[in-house]
């Protein structure tokens, strides 16, 4: 059972039960998430967990922002591991960073893109500034693009006006961005995730000798189609 109560104090504790907390997540699904399951694991009593978390809710808001937290710092490492003159291999380091990130870390994955849990909503103000960090360095190296003249899109359809006022947030660094590299980034974003989301669940077959090919093909054809290459 690992440690007692004794031995798990403050953040010690804090840190288990994420630990612990993760691993029933891919056990039994982030909906069957439960408090006093996690206790139980932990040889704690139930009051004990509810000092850190005092509802569910509250543990699946904390593990969201350690998720995108997570993501966010691989995919601004993988942008910044290229020099700012390399564009095109900036784009191509935080594409092959997404996959590299969402298969080390599936549970984390699914949690932030793509499980429901019913009768959980996210507070905004706390979970949109940590995915909007995570999106900054895709936006900030289409930005950079459209700055060089690179896009060869000119228009693209745009949120209704009820959302476009959550997008500003997703503006990379405070920096002014165009709303055209923004709706660009979450085209580019879906496109991705969609390839990467039927792998994980097991709903797409492994291309190529390492199985990611289809995937790098992906993301080449989207490059090629978006961008002009030729002035990179």
């Amino acid at each position: 059972m690992g440690q007692t109560p004794r031995t798990i104090h403050g953040q010690d504790l804090e840190a288990a039960i994420r630990v612990v907390a993760w691993q029933q997540i891919g056990t039994v699904g982030a909906p069957a998430l439960s408090l006093r399951a996690i206790a139980r694991e932990l040889g704690i009593t139930a009051p004990a967990i509810y000092n850190y978390f005092p509802r569910r809710d509250d543990l699946v808001t904390a593990l969201i922002i350690e998720a995108y937290t997570s993501f966010g710092d691989s995919q601004l490492a993988a942008r910044d591991s290229v020099p700012h003159s390399n564009l095109f291999g900036r784009l191509a380091a935080i594409g092959a960073a997404y996959r590299t990130w969402a298969i080390t870390y599936p549970q984390r994955y699914q949690l932030i893109f793509a499980t429901a849990i019913p009768g959980y909503e996210a507070p905004q103000g706390q979970v949109t500034p940590v995915g909007a960090r995570a999106m900054s360095a895709l936006i900030s190296v289409v930005e950079a693009l459209h700055q060089a003249g690179a896009l060869r899109a000119t228009a693209i359809p745009q949120v209704t006006p009820e959302q476009a006022a959550a997008f500003r947030l997703w503006r990379s660094s405070g920096d002014e961005v165009a709303d055209l590299s923004i709706w660009l980034a979450v085209y580019i974003w879906s496109c991705v995730h969609g390839l990467v989301s039927l792998e994980i669940a097991g709903h797409l077959p492994s291309f190529g000798p390492d199985g990611d090919a289809l995937y790098r093909f992906g993301l080449a054809t989207l490059t090629q189609y978006l961008f002009k290459l030729e002035d990179s």
